[in-house]
């Protein structure tokens, strides 16, 4: 017993020692020890994190790395990269070559390019998560090359008048990855192309607002090569401007190799068609698998989809009666308590083991919250009772505050594990130390036995390493970042 207690306390310090000894946080800004956030990517090691102070200059810095493990968050604000006039390798502001990158809070705008498919990122590396962040005026705001083997996680981000208006460039472009997840985003007036364009094998979208409002997009979802497909809990509106008339489109492409499901689940979603024409969900030809639309409300135009096979449970379609929206000149596509869509729904089911049933509700402007069924699940994206939907946004890079809902959902667990640090004010302190690509793991919270006295030479030796080892990885970080 008296090993196992040196050993695990042994390890445990090598552990926290070697995190320690191989990461440093690089600072930019005014006074600080780099002027952009290209010049610190360009001297920053695999797991090192940099900091991007908002009160900066940063237009034109562009650039392409192949570092892995970075994270690169906004400070004091949300720093503005505006591309000027230039691009990085004819591509983007930020090509991406590097494995999984974190990008936290930080506004990309501007990206043109020679060939009118300028990004604000261009993902060609193995797995990205982009978090609290805003892509605006880009001819595309993020364009993902294939990589098979890739998973993009995509949260509390505004994507907006992205598009050359050629049509073949989106708000965001996700090509050939393992999986999409897409969640707690808000998607609006694109030129030309779509909201929300994904080749990937697998997409959960979730929980979003995607609205073409003024813009002239056309698809407000397009999975043109279908994939296993969860679409639940997001609110979409057609524009009477969309340059397409269908607001989903699944598989329209074809089946691709890559994609080897063709199983579409639309699950307690919003539509509002302000066009009034066209499918709600439009199946392409070559899909055989039934689509599952359950619980949705379908307002402003009598055709959910052209799907003959499609399965169709407890939707509300207007044409029956009206829906009851809070204000849907505002686009507030909540119901109100005297609406025939409460309690109206059925059980949403499950998908390869995997629950259906809604979990939170999009909070706008990119926020989100729990979402708990009152009484029968009621049809649409939100539960009467089941959340008080606010106006702010959930946790930030540090947790942050969960907005004005009376449930605000801040922080901890679900925003605050972009940067390590504490988990926000509106949310249950869990996430507290969480960090890095997965994120929200608060620390184990608990008490370590110091074991026998016949065990404390040797954790103090192993003590006095990692204070060794810190001072260490303190000079160094002093010699980068002073």
């Amino acid at each position: 017993m008296r090993n196992a207690h040196v050993a695990a306390a042994t390890g445990f310090i090598l552990l926290v020692s070697s995190q320690t000894a191989y990461s440093a946080t690089l600072q930019v800004g005014p006074g600080k020890a780099y002027s952009t956030p290209c010049d610190a990517i360009a001297a920053a090691a695999a797991g090192d994190t940099i900091e991007v102070d908002a009160t900066g200059n940063y237009a034109g810095d562009v650039c392409y790395w192949a570092t892995d493990n970075l994270t690169i968050v906004g400070v004091n604000g949300r720093p503005k990269i505006d591309a000027a006039g230039q691009n990085a390798q004819g591509k983007a502001i930020w090509v991406i070559g590097g494995a999984n990158t974190v990008i936290e809070n930080i506004e990309l705008t501007g990206a043109t390019v020679p060939d009118q498919n300028g990004a604000g990122i261009r993902q060609e590396g193995k797995n990205l998560t982009v978090r609290k962040c805003y892509f605006h005026n880009n001819e595309d705001g993020i364009l993902a090359g294939d990589n098979d083997g890739s998973e993009i996680l995509i949260e509390e981000t505004e994507f907006a008048e992205n598009g050359y208006g050629d049509g073949q460039s989106h708000n965001l472009y996700i090509n050939h990855v393992a999986k999409l997840t897409f969640r707690y985003n808000y998607s609006h007036d694109a030129k030309v192309g779509h909201l929300l364009k994904s080749r990937a094998a697998e997409n959960h979208i979730l929980y979003n607002r995607l609205t073409q409002e003024n813009g002239t997009g056309s698809y407000e979802i397009d999975l043109p090569n279908g994939g296993t497909s969860l679409i639940i809990g997001n609110y979409v509106q057609q524009g009477p401007m969309s340059e397409n008339s269908n607001i989903v489109s699944y598989g329209a492409e074809g089946i691709h190799p890559k994609n080897p499901g063709t199983d579409l689940f639309v699950i307690n979603n919003t539509f509002y068609n302000g066009k009034g024409a066209g499918a709600f969900v439009n199946v392409g030809g070559a899909i055989s698998t039934p689509a599952i639309l359950r619980n949705n409300i379908f307002s402003g135009h009598d055709v959910i989809t052209n799907q003959m096979s499609a399965v169709l449970e407890a939707n509300f379609l207007d044409a029956s009666g009206d829906p009851m929206f809070v204000d849907l000149a505002s686009l507030d596509l909540r119901i109100k308590d005297t609406s025939p869509c409460k309690d109206a729904g059925v059980d949403p089911g499950m998908a390869a083991g995997q629950s259906l049933t809604p979990e939170e509700h999009y909070v706008h402007p990119t926020g989100h919250e729990t979402r708990t069924a009152v009484g029968v699940i009621d049809i649409g994206a939100y539960e009467i009772g089941g959340g008080m939907v606010g106006t702010g946004g959930a946790g930030g890079a540090t947790g942050g505050s969960g907005g004005t809902g009376a449930s605000a959902s801040g922080g901890a667990g679900t925003g605050g594990n972009g940067t390590g640090t504490a988990g926000g004010s509106g949310g249950n302190d869990a996430g507290s130390g969480g960090g890095g690509n997965s994120g929200g793991d608060g620390g184990c919270g608990c008490r370590v036995d110091g074991g026998a006295a016949e065990t404390s030479g040797a954790l103090s030796g192993a003590i006095v390493g990692l204070l060794m080892m810190v001072g260490r990885r303190r000079r160094r970080q002093n010699a980068v970042t002073s």
